[in-house]
């Protein structure tokens, strides 16, 4: 009897671990791998002094792979051609350099990873991890730190480049769009503040570019630029403001386009106000002409009475600059562009923003008579027109009250185009919201340095300008009327007084104008009276 007790707690025993053996699931693993890799060894060492080889090999603790490593890694001062790195898309427990430039003599370089080596698993980086080497006796141990920011948005642009120029002989205002930097560094995405390490004693130039092509130089068109004014001198304890904007582009212009029978479009980058444009082939007396500004763009069009002819020779001046380009513009099949009209705004309008009637073709005349503004009882509202030939676009005037449905109605003729064509019958209704569906804003500014001019702005999140208001002196801001919502409010100081905000020019060395924003959003409702202090600070 106790054979058999045995044998069948022996049997169930094996069934009970067999049971649990094809029970046993994914294994839990334990806690979540954050560990970064650890660099082991490195060849030849880090900080090695008189480098001469052509290859370094950096060892880890465990399997890594290189993640957007062209955007991460930073050399400086910069290579002229980019090193070779290995492996590429596999994991491996060392990461190759292959040095393909002649390197400089007595030159401290620094290899700064930022987060491009991770490990292979979890992809947790080895963050800001720098290789640093000098061809010369000793590695260079200066500094520098500074601050990015942007001159026009509240918030910095990631992947900043913070270059050093050394000042000598060969140095010029020119030089930062003709060569790349002696040290460079980047912010990436992680932070406004940098810092350049392993610098040599001596007098610099600074500067942060957000360099959209990725070449180590200041391209006007595309990059915004900061620049520190004085001299920097080697060693220094201060720390530096780069301001960061977008200058206004050097006039030129793009080679015009026939972009339909009756339209020649003329692109330019900076100043169009002094632009003149002057046909050289002789045009038929029965042809008429005229020059429009696009609404947003800088951009003018050339709008003719189309006939029969091949092309047309332009010369085009800017009188300021003394400056002239000539184009030949062929002739091509394209459509012509007919009158088309809509309203500014639609649907629920704001009722503190204009209301306007905007043609695509240039507006000549319009008839008043062939215009009626009706409420929602039907009743005729009064109301003046104005044309702005500059915009293109009839400007109505009325008295705009809450909680109101409008019918605006035009009849053939009410507006005619530079090509004599006139609107078909169209209708177009709006309304407004009730009084309490709007909220209302108070800010005061508080300062003992305020200098007047001011425009105080108020945005949407994304940094559209809703409203403005500006003020030659102290004054209480009230913006009424406004849709429930979340507003940034920001004050420009408007230096030079022309009631706009003006970007800097590095060549003029001079700073874009002053730009303080509210720290946070004001959110605003319905039926909602709100006051905030708006405390400028130097």
């Amino acid at each position: 009897m106790s054979r058999k007790i045995l044998g069948f707690i022996f049997v169930f025993i094996i069934v009970l671990v067999s049971y649990q053996c094809a029970q046993r699931g994914t294994p839990t693993g334990g806690p979540k791998d954050i560990t970064p890799p650890e660099l082991t060894r490195a060849e030849p060492p880090n900080l090695t002094t008189n480098f001469t080889g052509q290859k370094i090999r950096l060892y880890f603790d465990e399997l890594v792979k290189l993640k957007d490593i062209q955007k991460q890694l930073i050399i400086s001062p910069p290579l002229k051609n980019a090193p070779v790195l290995s492996p590429i898309g596999n994991a491996n427990k060392y990461v190759e350099i292959t040095i393909k430039d002649t390197l400089e003599p007595n030159t401290t370089y620094t290899f700064n990873f930022g987060q491009g080596i991770v490990d292979n698993n979890e992809e947790n980086p080895k963050s800001f991890f720098t290789y640093v080497f000098s061809t010369g006796d000793y590695i260079d141990s200066l500094s520098l730190t500074g601050v990015i920011k942007d001159a026009f948005n509240k918030k910095a642009d990631e992947f900043v480049s913070v270059m050093l120029y050394k000042i000598d002989s060969s140095y010029t205002d020119s030089t930062v769009y003709k060569r790349p930097p002696n040290y460079i560094t980047n912010t990436l995405d992680s932070a406004v503040i940098f810092k350049l390490n392993n610098l040599k004693e001596g007098k610099y130039a600074l500067f942060g570019i957000k360099d959209a092509a990725g070449n180590n130089l200041f391209d006007q068109k595309t990059d915004k630029i900061g620049f520190v004014r004085d001299t920097i001198n080697l060693p220094t304890d201060s720390i530096y403001l780069l301001n960061l904007f977008k200058e206004v582009p050097d006039y030129s212009v793009a080679v015009p386009s026939m972009e339909a029978s009756n339209r020649i479009s003329f692109g330019y980058y900076g100043d169009g106000t002094d632009i003149f444009i002057e046909t050289i082939t002789e045009i038929p007396d029965t042809v008429r002409t005229i020059i429009t500004k696009e609404r947003e763009k800088d951009t003018l069009n050339f709008w003719f009475t189309p006939y029969e002819m091949d092309s047309l020779l332009f010369v085009i001046t800017n009188e300021a600059l003394s400056v002239k380009d000539t184009f030949k513009v062929k002739n091509r099949k394209v459509a012509f562009d007919s009158l088309k009209i809509a309203m500014s705004q639609k649907g629920n309008i704001e009722m503190d923003k204009p209301i306007n009637l905007l043609s695509n073709t240039p507006i000549i005349r319009f008839d008043s008579t062939k215009i009626k503004l009706m409420d929602k009882d039907s009743v005729e509202i009064a109301f003046t027109l104005k044309l702005d030939t500059l915009q293109n676009l009839l400007n109505f005037d009325f008295k705009v009250n809450p909680d109101q449905s409008y019918r605006m109605e035009l009849v053939p003729g009410a507006v005619t185009d530079f090509f004599e064509t006139s609107n078909d019958s169209v209708a177009y209704s709006f309304r407004t919201k009730s009084i309490a569906d709007y909220g209302n804003l108070t800010l005061n500014l508080n300062g003992n340095t305020i200098v007047y001019p001011i425009i105080v702005q108020l945005t949407n999140e994304k940094g559209d300008v809703q409203r403005e208001i500006y003020a030659s002196g102290p004054q209480e801001y009230v913006f009424n009327n406004l849709n429930p919502g979340k507003y940034q409010a920001r004050v420009v100081f408007d230096m030079n007084g022309n009631g706009k905000w003006d970007t800097g020019s590095f060549l003029e060395h001079r700073q874009p104008e002053k730009i303080s924003y509210y720290p946070t959003l004001i959110e605003l409702r319905a039926n909602w009276e709100k006051i905030e202090t708006f405390n400028l600070i130097d």
